[in-house]
């Protein structure tokens, strides 16, 4: 996708709803055998388990919500399939993969004398600049795979495995398997895509009230946040202006990140029908506009390393600018973009990175005196 109370809280959850068990069986396709240890979870969440020695397995604590279904086994194909949990427990019956075909070719493993520079290169792109990213560790940087262009400056990676990420800063333990990782330092354009599950890291009292209110501060004002409170129609109450930007190619542009366009902001907030649209799809939405978005969270000031265009006379909050690339993006009832191809962000939200994703089934809390 293209980043002190002085009183006794009680912290609730917002949405305390039914939570589901998702159970079924994973055979080899091949025999029909129970495969056993093999990874199942929810994409991006905090729901995972291994299957056990007759191949069935259950996910419990499922939160309602639109997910990608995993099963990762190492020498099979990694089994996708999107599901929309509710209040009913979910059987997924016998799941058959697909084992991986190995072609054996002869290959003269020789030592990249660039991979340092490329590793630092993508260090930073992939868990960012951030107080969060000083505090994430990449576990097994021997995972990943890079090819550099010279002539288009691209810096392409992958990963043969899951990336172990430590992240102290909102305690996470991240398996992270890339599965694309483009960034073109001549625009400065990043992408990357790949599955991931979340697991809590262990720790003191005292801690876990620290990753509490650190997880709470990543997710305000976070794309997460906004598109959560985009489908309950409180982004004014919840902090968010939503304003028309218009842009134009200017004719002086001589190439870089910065003066590709000509612009100018409608200072007058958008109403969320002019933007945000119900489909045909339970549990799917839609946000489009023929021009950019201009997005300011009010709670938060700009970040000193945001250097994008800034509207004058506009308050110094956290700004995203949304552009589209496609009609429409679609996003699910967790916030989560599922074309994520469709829609650029630039801004607070360009420069948020892995140190501070949370998991789709992340739930904020309300401070109750």
């Amino acid at each position: 996708m293209r980043k002190s109370l002085l009183f006794l809280l009680l912290l609730i959850p917002i949405r305390s709803l039914a939570q589901v068990k998702i159970t079924g069986k994973v055979i080899n396709m091949t025999d029909t055998k129970p495969i056993p240890n093999a990874s199942v979870f929810l994409n991006n969440a905090q729901v995972g388990n291994k299957t056990a020695d007759d191949g069935t397995f259950t996910l419990s604590n499922v939160k309602p919500g639109k997910y990608d279904f995993i099963i990762s086994i190492v020498g099979y194909e990694t089994y996708t399939y999107s599901l929309q949990a509710g209040s009913a427990n979910i059987d997924l019956g016998t799941i058959s993969v697909i084992p991986k075909t190995f072609q054996l070719n002869e290959v003269k493993i020789r030592p990249d004398p660039n991979r340092e520079r490329y590793y630092a290169i993508f260090r930073q792109q992939f868990l960012g600049s951030s107080a969060n990213a000083a505090q994430c560790k990449i576990l097994n940087s021997d995972v990943l795979d890079f090819d550099y262009g010279e002539d288009t400056r691209i810096l392409k990676a992958t990963s043969h495995d899951f990336l172990e990420i430590e992240n102290k800063a909102l305690g996470y333990h991240i398996r992270y398997k890339l599965t694309n990782f483009n960034f073109n330092a001549n625009i400065q354009m990043l992408y990357y895509e790949g599955i991931s599950v979340f697991e809590d890291l262990k720790g003191t009292e005292k801690q876990k009230r620290k990753w509490r209110k650190q997880r709470q501060q990543a997710y305000l004002g976070s794309p997460m946040h906004f598109y959560r409170a985009a489908i309950k129609d409180s982004l004014t109450t919840e902090n968010f202006v939503v304003m028309q930007l218009v842009r134009k190619p200017n004719p002086n542009y001589r190439g870089g990140p910065n003066n590709k366009y000509l612009q100018s902001l409608i200072n007058k907030p958008l109403g969320r029908a002019e933007f945000f649209k119900l489909t045909d799809q339970e549990g799917l939405f839609a946000i489009g506009y023929t021009d950019c978005l201009y997005i300011m969270y009010t709670k938060k000031g700009r970040d000193p390393s945001d250097n994008t265009f800034q509207a004058f006379n506009m308050p110094n909050n956290a700004t995203t600018i949304v552009s589209f690339e496609e009609p429409h993006a679609f996003f699910d009832n967790n916030g989560i973009i599922a074309n994520p191809h469709a829609i650029i962000y630039e801004g607070d939200w360009g420069i948020s990175r892995v140190a501070e994703m949370l998991p789709v089934d992340y739930e904020p809390v309300v401070d109750k005196k």
